[in-house]
């Protein structure tokens, strides 16, 4: 199985070549059912110019972009020059300077970078990774599930699924994007800045670091334009309520520590919380405002055989799929062991594809509502099924973290 992951810009040959694998095992995180965004600025783009940096924009700043003095001081630290990692410098890679650490998370904002052409080009990865067999695992497997056909979300997805949206980000391969959703926030309510989405859809994991230049869009391509007509749409077409910039994020401290591209380590751990701010100023209205809706997380979601159903949301951009529009799957869960010291996985059957990492996934509260319960992590290469962690303590630490550290603000 591979974990969904994030794709890549750089696409030997402009073809897509696709390897089976045996069957799953390293349920590895490089799960991003992340398509890569083969975008075609990749790292061309050139982001200088016009592009304005900065990791929050001032209110009511029509476009101009106020840097805090905390983001200014963390950039300091870390040696980073504002204005040259503007005009390219986040482009270096170097291990030494490739930042890891909780604290470490800097994203100044580039005004303008995220434009249609970089967005729509997002395409799944052109790579797979080898599984072997779950049957030695520990704890408890549940038989696979049989494939659930996605189904298209109808448009105007605003009005279908608001909390839904796409994050966008850089890495050593190239441009990437996941799927993610507006949760709440317990110290703003009704005023959310919040946004759920996977661990390695933020940071690389044990060999790596924090990916750059993230943003939310939420409702992407909301009116559900064909491929070719996103061709020519406008940054208002393909991002109607706008683009956010993640200034703060969290994972966990195991996908930090074990989350990879190969294997099964840190997926039960694979989930993340950015706080996201417009990219330029506006009306002063926060996230959840603009969409009109943002759900809550239940932290204490019921047993796999409790749950009736779950409803998974995402872009899957493998084929047969291109990453333009919105899918969802619903199914009863069945229960996925990587391991006997690692929580259990929800798993159901779905055929969304890379991509769709990150989307989140929701059933029915204990208030008989709906809820965020989890998020695609991880899928086999070839489709039809679909595993996210169960959310606990672990998960509700990050959230919380975030929560806390902009109270007051």
């Amino acid at each position: 199985m591979r974990p969904i992951r994030p794709s890549s810009t750089a696409r030997r040959g402009g073809s897509t070549r696709r390897r089976s694998l045996p069957t799953l095992s390293a349920v590895a995180l490089a799960s991003a059912l992340a398509l890569t965004a083969t975008a075609c600025g990749g790292d061309d783009t050139d982001a200088s110019g016009q592009s304005s940096a900065s990791a929050s924009a001032g209110e009511g700043g029509h476009g101009k972009i106020k840097i805090p003095d905390d983001l200014k001081n963390r950039l300091k630290e870390h040696g980073i020059d504002l204005d040259k990692w503007k005009n390219g410098a986040w482009k270096n890679w170097d291990r030494d300077d490739w930042l890891r650490e909780a604290k470490d998370f800097v994203n100044p904002i580039i005004e303008g970078l995220w434009d249609p052409d970089r967005m729509r080009d997002a395409e799944d990865p052109d790579r797979g990774v080898d599984s072997g067999d779950l049957s030695a695992d520990q704890g408890v497997t549940d038989p696979t599930p049989d494939p659930v056909d996605a189904q298209a979300v109808p448009t105007a997805y605003h009005a279908n699924a608001a909390e839904a949206g796409k994050v966008f980000f850089d890495s050593p391969e190239g441009t990437m994007v996941c799927s993610a959703t507006v949760v709440k926030d317990p110290a703003h309510p009704g005023k959310s800045n919040l946004v759920w989405t996977a661990g390695h859809c933020v940071h690389a994991g044990k060999k790596g670091g924090w990916y750059r230049n993230i943003a939310f869009v939420p409702s992407y391509n909301d009116a559900g334009l064909s491929t070719s007509a996103l061709q020519t749409a406008t940054r208002e077409q393909v991002a109607p309520y706008g683009v956010w910039w993640g200034d703060w994020a969290r994972t966990s401290d195991q996908w930090i520590a074990q989350g990879g591209q190969t294997g099964g380590d840190g997926a039960p751990y694979d989930f993340a919380v950015i706080h996201v701010t417009p990219e330029q100023g506006g009306s002063g209205k926060s996230l959840e405002e603009t969409v009109g809706s943002a759900l809550p997380v239940d932290f204490d979601a019921p047993a796999v055989p409790q749950v009736r159903n779950m409803t998974a949301t995402g872009y899957p951009a493998g084929a047969p799929y291109d990453g333009q529009k919105l899918y969802q799957c619903k199914d009863k869960p069945g229960r996925l062991s990587l391991g006997a010291s690692d929580p259990t996985m929800y798993r159901i059957g779905c055929t969304m594809t890379g991509g769709s990492s990150g989307g989140g996934w929701v059933e029915t509260g204990s208030d008989g509502k709906p809820a965020l319960v989890s998020n695609t992590s991880i899928g086999p290469v070839r489709s039809g099924w679909l595993a996210g962690p169960r959310l606990g303590a672990v998960a509700k630490g990050v959230y919380d973290s975030v929560s806390k550290k902009f109270a007051g603000q």
